[in-house]
């Protein structure tokens, strides 16, 4: 083959490689593909998978099908009850008409530049209608659920279908933060003091309730001793008495006994008496006291 054939065969076969690589293109699963012939939308392909296109021709304009997050910078909102609140948001949204979203705002960029405006409005109007601690307790999600449908109905001519607007953070600003705090602080100390007069209060009413039974216990205590003692001395005295009507001389001895007892039951226990005393008139003569009969014998 002469040498001028194979370069034609050459060119002929680059014009073919450089064709096919023009014309063919893949769409990824998480892609949407939109066809443009001198930049007018002709097709779109949401399908994975191997196309064509006219080379030179057409050209391609790839839209995301997954889920976006769109994270909005925080905006200052009023309430109805005229408290200011701090609120941060983001929505996450999906292109679910890749025409329609082509045509109105062609990107991505500029699809979250149109909804940062409309989520702002819609947090304002929601939010500026009902009171601070509604946003700050249970009823959130439902706030939130009407957030969304707003923005759903504002951005439905942009191609694209919001899926949830959260409220990630709402905080009061910081101004109001601080005199807050110090009215919280304030309510929480008289709260205090009011508890502490309350317990000072109640503890004065019970130590006097206290101190009133006390007296009482004691004074009734006092008396049914008294009584019980005037019982036990009656009852020995009776007791004694008997004694002393059965045998007199036992009795004198058993009283003696016990005043020994009593009296030097101590080791330093000294006694000054004379020794014909009647303290000891049982030493003197015990078996005379004891024995009588003995001593009559003798």
């Amino acid at each position: 083959m002469k040498r001028s054939a194979l370069i034609v065969l050459a060119v002929a076969a680059l014009i073919v490689v450089i064709g096919a690589a023009s014309s063919l293109f893949t769409v990824h699963q998480t892609q949407q593909v939109i066809v443009l012939q001198f930049g007018d939308p002709k097709r779109v392909i949401s399908e994975p998978g191997l196309n064509f296109k006219i080379p030179f021709i057409q050209n391609v304009e790839t839209l995301d099908k997954r889920i976006l997050n769109y994270d909005g910078p925080a905006e200052e909102i009023i309430a109805a009850d005229q408290k200011r609140l701090v609120v941060d948001t983001f929505t996450r949204y999906k292109i679910v008409d890749p025409l329609r979203f082509f045509i109105s705002v062609q990107t991505q960029a500029v699809a979250e530049t149109r909804l940062g405006p409309i989520v702002n409005s819609s947090l304002r109007r929601v939010l500026g209608e009902v009171p601070l601690s509604s946003v700050l307790t249970d009823e959130r999600p439902a706030l939130m659920a009407q957030i969304t449908n707003l923005v759903g109905q504002q951005t439905a001519n942009l191609g694209i279908e919001v899926v949830d607007v959260r409220i990630k953070r709402a905080d009061l600003p910081s101004e109001n933060s601080q005199a807050i705090f110090r009215r919280m602080q304030r309510e929480r100390e008289r709260e205090a003091a009011e508890f502490r007069a309350q317990g000072a209060e109640q503890a004065q009413r019970i130590r006097a309730t206290a101190d009133r039974e006390r007296v009482v216990i004691t004074a009734q205590a006092q008396r049914d001793s008294q009584i019980l003692r005037g019982e036990g001395d009656a009852l020995r005295n009776k007791v004694f008495a008997e004694a002393y009507g059965q045998d007199p001389d036992f009795f004198a001895f058993y009283r003696a006994m016990l005043a020994y007892e009593n009296t030097l039951a101590k080791e330093d226990t000294s006694m000054v008496l004379s020794p014909d005393s009647e303290f000891f008139r049982y030493f003197q003569n015990f078996e005379s006291v004891l024995f009588p009969g003995r001593a009559a014998q003798q």
